[in-house]
């Protein structure tokens, strides 16, 4: 897994990709040349101080690298809302599959 750093990624993202959504996330994703997926993480500064929000960034990846298995050839950006900063670990885990999975669906992968 490679992570997207530069905020001109993000954008190019934002503006090209499709977007699926659920309750407190929204995947934004992009087709990508090289074999590797890449994804992002945004948190926005008014979900909570920056030891919350790098908290849920830390449980995000390691879910991301851990319990899915996330399609090559393709960027992704996981943008948090609201009510994400505080769902416990398990419900993070479900709600992450749900918005691939409903992804997966709409694509038919």
């Amino acid at each position: 897994m490679h992570s997207l750093k530069k905020n001109k990624e993000f954008n190019y993202i934002y503006k090209k990709g499709e977007r699926v959504s659920t309750d407190n996330f929204t995947l934004f994703v992009v087709k990508s040349k090289f074999f590797d997926y890449r994804i992002g993480f945004s948190i926005n500064k008014k979900l909570g101080k920056a030891n919350k929000r790098n908290k849920l960034k830390r449980r995000l990846k390691e879910i991301c690298r851990k319990e899915l298995k996330i399609p090559p050839h393709h960027n992704y950006v996981v943008l948090a809302r609201n009510e994400a900063i505080a769902l416990e670990y398990s419900a993070l885990i479900d709600e992450i599959k749900r918005l691939f999975s409903k992804y997966e669906k709409k694509k038919g992968l």
